[in-house]
């Protein structure tokens, strides 16, 4: 792995990020404010080999602003307004500066992440429409959808534009349950800090909670052993098998087949309750810590072998029913051109053929396999999970059969400052820690939904209103991951 950091002028800015775009991707923008100076930091990566590039800004914490680079990379234009939100930083040239996660009570010129900033501001009134783009022509109407759903389902409200059955545009609106986790974050010693990481998003604690560890160890050059690594990498498979066993019978769920999803989550129950023995807890949560990764009982390949075998008969019996096949092929398409302008990660976008995987990437241990499809649509998704659902299952066969995890060494961050990057069941998480005395100074958290939330609303593109509940569940995006 390397890893270089080069401090750049806000007027050098966009001509270095558009050199590094040519062959790197943009994986997060991150914001430290110390005192009377801001410090911006864009991480650039790219592999194989592992690279990463840091360019940093350092701003007048009175008067902070920055030339956007949103007309050169949409996921910037994203985190740009996050930034201007979280700590009030102007980015200058934004073609379409509007709050990404403050909703309308919130005062324009509070922001949370700044040094001194109340806790809670005093709220106004949200009473104000919300700026939804309009769609007009003949016959065109609108659908409110949430926040509040039918089901255990988290607040997220969405607003199509439909001609008919077919749905024109749909816009999100996101944000109802800002958690304020980062803040959380500050001050806490390192080890504490994975309590809340494994808890960003609760069906990615071992995604989240190794990004964290991994940024921790970066930043304080600790290092974790063979075993360790064999844990990690363990219940890092399980979370992967485990979740996309749950979507397969969702998705299928969403076509009427719900006999599809009963069995499927027989399947994931026995996952669960095997976590819970490896771990405590059927979430997974608690295994890792910096240096280290125990489990508390053995890898079971017997019941791999069994899942992966009724996985694969449930497959079959979903995909050979002509209403399923009918439904999922050909609905909610994300061309793989799309996908690559969004910045797209994780599944979704190797289901639309843009081969991006953290661990052939920024490898952590071996035996990964890039695995990409080709026509976008939610078949192609289904499909997705189902091929990484079997490797992984295949994975844990090879572990707890004895083979040896190959470990790729990192090296220790030379200024005090980690990034874990992990490849969850989801996509890539990406954690950015930095110390201060030994404490965490600042914790920066970004989801893979963060980035594939946008794509949702392109795929959805003529796709029939009837078919939405099967789009959205294919995607499975996290609203907790996004809330922060």
């Amino acid at each position: 792995m390397s890893r270089r950091v080069f401090p750049v002028s806000a007027d050098d800015l966009v001509a270095r990020a558009r050199e590094l775009l040519a062959s790197h991707r943009l994986a997060v923008i991150v914001a430290h404010d110390e005192g009377e100076r801001l410090r911006v930091v864009y991480t650039f990566l790219a592999g194989p080999p592992d690279d990463r590039v840091d360019l940093v800004v350092s701003l007048d914490a009175e008067h902070p602003a920055v030339p956007s680079l949103a007309e050169i990379s949409f996921p910037a234009g994203r985190f740009e307004r996050a930034l201007h939100d979280g700590f009030g930083i102007e980015p200058v040239g934004h073609p379409a500066l509007r709050p990404l996660s403050h909703h309308g009570h919130w005062p324009a010129d509070y922001h949370p992440m700044r040094r001194g900033a109340p806790a809670r501001p005093t709220l106004g009134s949200d009473d104000l429409a919300y700026p939804f783009t309009a769609v007009e022509g003949p016959g065109v109407y609108e659908i409110p959808v949430g926040p509040v759903h039918a089901g255990l389902i988290e607040p997220g409200h969405f607003r199509f534009s439909v001609v008919g059955e077919t749905i024109l545009k749909m816009t999100p609106r996101l944000w109802f349950l800002q958690r304020g986790l980062e803040r959380l974050g500050e001050g806490r010693r390192p080890e504490e800090l994975l309590e809340l990481a494994e808890r960003v998003s609760g069906d990615s604690a071992v995604a989240h909670g190794l990004a964290a560890t991994l940024a921790i160890e970066e930043a304080t050059g600790q290092r974790a052993g063979r075993d360790a690594w064999r844990a990690r990498s363990a219940l890092l498979e399980l979370e992967r098998a485990t979740h996309h066993v749950i979507d397969i019978g969702a998705i299928v769920n969403d076509t009427g087949f719900s006999v599809v999803q009963a069995r499927a989550l027989v399947l994931s129950e026995r996952l669960q309750r095997h976590g819970a023995d490896l771990t405590g807890h059927r979430l997974l949560r608690g295994a890792i810590t910096p240096g280290g990764g125990v489990l508390r009982a053995p890898l079971d390949a017997a019941l791999y072998r069994e899942v992966a075998e009724q996985l694969a008969d449930l497959v079959d019996l979903a995909t050979s029913n002509t209403v399923v096949a009918d439904r999922l092929s050909g609905t909610a398409v994300l061309g793989s051109d799309d996908a690559r302008r969004l910045g797209v990660v994780g599944v979704v976008a190797r289901a639309s053929g843009v081969a991006v995987d953290a661990r052939i990437s920024h490898p952590l241990t071996g035996g990964a396999t890039m695995r990409t499809g080709e026509s976008g649509d939610v078949r192609a998704r289904f499909d997705q999970r189902v091929v990484e659902a079997q490797d992984a299952l295949a994975l844990l066969v090879r572990w707890a059969e004895g083979d040896d995890v190959d470990v790729f060494d990192a090296a220790a961050s030379p200024d005090g400052d980690g990034l874990g990057i992990v490849e969850g069941w989801r996509g890539m998480a990406v954690h950015r820690v930095s110390l201060s005395g030994g404490r965490v100074a600042r914790w920066s958290v970004t989801d893979p939904s963060f980035g594939n939330w946008p794509a949702l609303a392109i795929a959805l593109r003529h796709t029939i209103v009837p078919d939405f509940p099967l789009a959205n569940k294919s995607f499975n995006l996290s609203y907790a991951g996004n809330d922060l």
